[in-house]
């Protein structure tokens, strides 16, 4: 009996990269070993907002170990780009964008605290603290914004002496007719919302380490998202010729979107590693890192729905404001067109309007951060949807039913221009329902509610959509060697994703070859000549749709050598569990081992040359959107206000699903982290711009025995914009958890009135409400 060959699309196959990750053996940046590498540190603004006088280095310079210090006149004027940022806004229009001129260290001027305003090098990093604590600079204080109505208001400090009241850019959108669906409305409900400022809390902080060679060649490592693109940046900012520019993405401890940019710190270490013509490295500290790498969210808005009698939503208009900190990130502007262009989520809501503002204060600058944008979106519909619910005197499962975008009406064209590939919102409900007895908790929430000392009970429901699989294009190679082993290259950049698991899935199963036998690259530009990164749950619908496409290209090449060899037209080949063979005639039949050794030999007809081997570029044909819904209950100890759950039921849909055990990792990452910005997580500054949270002590991460054991479901509705169906799981969980945590704690108080609680739900805050 011949071997029959798994099936691996689809499979519970456990992580290839989790045994180096487990015991030890994973190689991070810090973990890169450099000769006689020198160490970077940076003096850093204690002040939020203040003038820089006077630098004198004298006294640093004079310890032993210490190789120079630099400041902004000695290094900026070799940057000859400043920081590059993106200006578009999907399916909206953006305007009056500051144009800043960002370079690697504060010269005139600091912004917020953490702003660099000298590098000191060093033969360790001990001695490199040493010398940072012993330069002396002169600061002259200035007035501190740190709110952004604050920063808005007539006479409001400058961040920017040349922008005109602190406004960073204007976003816009219009679809239909909001004032007509207004003024028709039976019913309009308002939600006023504020959405707190996050910290990413990567596991591992940034880090990056540089050299060149004798050959003129630069290498740089760090912890990226996006390593092609930081090559690219990166050498127009330098004037460096990208074939000499090597980046490599080792081991990424976590990115969340924060290691979604660029940063001063790997433009310094490629600069300086030229310059002292020796490795260079830095590795920040958790408290650094607070203060100096990207933080998220940070919006708030009045989001107004106008329904008739049936609670049919007929229009929705969102106004947003941005806290995007004292600069520009890379990609700053398109967070609030996210939250615009999604903001009617699974409804059909025919008539929208957004504006949007982003606004500089004396904070770090703010970068997606794991939805970026859609949980905002999201989070205004939902909780807006259950103030219509109430005031409709509706059930709120009821009102939503009313609303979803029906399954026939897909390929679905939003009122802010999207195009919606495939979606079931009603049966990712109707799954959610069975696991959820919502009769039986409103049965014991009236009992409870007749018990003064009984602990108040809640529940929520949240549905979402978002947007993902975003172009322009990913590359995905496949190479199947004369001794039988495939090499996939691709230029996603994982950094716990789990691409080097789910690539050779996708080869494995197309090929038919053993999943031991491939061995999937990621991460370095010089063996990976092009990509674009890993970001907005992209990977598998557009880097592992280009796997795909290259795995298929060689099964094509096999069969066509195949053909040749069994002297048969090669579309009568079929492969089947790893033979390939003749339509109706089984006995005539090669192995892949026959197949590669004809490919490389000398006698191979030119025209089947190089057929085991394919390179995609995969551009996507439009945006896949995945969706879910989430039901959380909580109870609430009404003599202190803590907040406990009990419950938490997620039902998602990513399309076509690869990998289940991945697919589960994500979800439950993602609701950690929008558990964790329901209930505890916000960044504090005081009103001197201080980061108050600013370290693992102080900034509430949730702890594991703070969560409950999820009870994590799917529906499947793949996407018809590309051939495995897949449609992207990063992301989804964090969407649909903050929502459906707050509906149920708004849900356990409002028998006392309370109609909304802005984030984090803190313990204080509810005993407030209650008492």
């Amino acid at each position: 009996m011949r071997k029959t060959v798994p099936q691996f699309i689809g499979a519970p196959v456990k992580r290839r990269e989790d045994p180096a990750l487990i015991t030890g053996e994973g190689k991070f940046v810090a973990d890169i070993e450099l000769a006689a590498a020198a160490t970077m540190a940076f003096v850093r603004s204690p002040y939020a907002h203040a003038k820089v006088k006077k630098i004198d280095a004298s006294e640093a310079l004079a310890i032993p170990g210490v190789l120079t210090v630099y400041t902004a006149a000695d290094l900026n004027p070799l940057v000859s780009k400043p920081f590059p940022f993106l200006t578009i806004g999907d399916g909206g229009h953006l305007t009056n964008v500051y144009e800043q001129k960002r370079f690697p260290l504060a010269s005139d001027k600091v912004r917020h605290v953490g702003d660099p305003v000298a590098v000191v090098i060093a033969d360790d990093p001990y001695i490199a603290v040493d010398a940072v604590e012993a330069v002396s600079v002169d600061y002259e204080p200035l007035a501190v914004v740190t709110e952004t109505d604050q920063a808005l208001s007539e006479g409001a400090p400058l961040i920017h002496e040349d922008c005109s009241g602190n406004r960073a850019f204007d976003w816009s959108l219009d679809g239909g007719d909001i004032e007509g669906a207004f003024a028709k409305a039976h019913t309009s409900v308002e939600l006023r919302a504020d959405i707190q400022r996050l910290v990413p809390n990567a596991m591992e902080p940034r880090a990056v380490a540089a050299s060149f060679d004798d050959e003129g060649g630069y290498t740089l490592w760090t912890t990226t998202q996006i390593p092609h693109q930081i090559r690219d940046f990166l050498a127009g900012m330098l004037e460096i010729d990208p074939k000499r520019f090597r980046v490599i993405a080792p081991e990424v401890g976590g990115g969340f979107g924060a290691k979604c940019n660029v940063y001063g710190e790997e433009v310094l270490a490629v600069l300086l590693a030229h310059r002292l013509r020796r490795a260079v490295r830095w590795t920040a500290s958790r408290t650094e890192d607070y203060l100096v790498t990207s933080h998220g969210r940070d919006q708030e808005g009045v989001l107004r729905l106008a329904a008739d009698e049936n609670g049919r939503v007929l229009g929705a208009d969102l106004t947003l404001t941005m806290d995007c900190g004292a600069y520009f990130s890379r990609v700053t502007p398109i967070i609030p067109a996210l939250t615009g262009v999604m903001m009617t989520g699974v409804y059909d809501i025919p008539n929208v309007r957004a504006r949007a503002t982003g606004v500089f204060t004396n904070k770090v600058m703010s970068e997606p951060y794991r939805g970026a944008g859609r949980p905002e979106a999201a989070y205004f519909l939902e909780r807006a949807m259950d103030l219509l619910a109430d005031e409709l005197e509706l059930d709120p499962v009821e009102l939503r039913r009313r609303n979803f975008i029906a399954p026939d009406r897909f390929p679905y064209e939003t009122a802010t221009g999207l195009t919606y590939d495939s979606g079931d919102y009603d049966g990712a409900l109707d799954e959610l329902l069975k696991h959820v007895d919502l009769d039986q908790v409103r049965k014991e929430q009236a009992q409870r509610r007749q018990d003064p000392s009984a602990k108040l009970l809640g529940v929520g429901i949240a549905c979402y959509v978002e947007i993902c699989g975003f172009g322009p294009w990913e590359l995905g190679s496949v190479r199947v060697a004369a001794d039988g082993k495939v090499t996939v290259l691709s230029g996603t950049s994982p950094h716990g994703q789990g691409h080097a698991t789910s690539w050779a899935q996708i080869t494995a199963d197309t090929l038919q070859v053993p999943l031991e036998d491939i061995e999937v690259i990621h991460g370095d530009t010089k063996i990976v000549p092009k990509g674009i990164g890993t970001f907005g749950s992209r990977s598998a619908p557009v880097g592992g749709a280009a796997v795909h496409e290259s795995s298929e290209t060689v099964r094509e090449g096999a069969a066509a050598i195949a053909a040749h060899l069994l002297e048969a037209a090669p579309a009568d080949i079929r492969l089947k569990n790893g033979t390939f063979h003749v339509v109706g005639s089984p006995g005539r039949r090669v192995g892949w081992s026959d197949v590669r050794a004809a490919a490389y030999a000398e006698d191979l007809p030119e025209e089947l040359s190089g057929k085991l081997s394919a390179s995609t570029q995969f551009t996507p044909r439009g945006d896949t959107f995945p969706f879910g819904a989430h039901a959380c209950i909580v109870e609430i100890d009404p003599g202190t206000g803590e907040i406990a759950i009990l419950r938490f039921i997620s039902v998602d849909d990513c399309g076509k699903v690869i990998n289940p055990l991945l697919v589960t990792g994500q979800i439950h990452g993602g609701l950690a982290q929008g558990i964790g910005q329901a209930l505890w997580e916000g960044a504090v500054y005081d009103d001197g711009g201080n980061l108050v949270t600013g370290n693992l002590m102080e900034y509430a991460v949730p702890r594991a025995d703070l969560l409950p054991s999820y009870e994590s479901y799917r529906t499947e509705t793949p996407t018809p914009l590309n051939a495995l169906g897949v449609k992207g799981i990063g992301e989804a969980a964090t969407i649909g958890s903050t929502p459906a945590v707050v509906n149920a704690v708004v849900d356990a108080l409002s028998h006392l009135g309370v109609k909304h609680v802005d984030t984090p739900l803190t313990p204080e805050k509810i005993w407030k409400l209650i008492s």
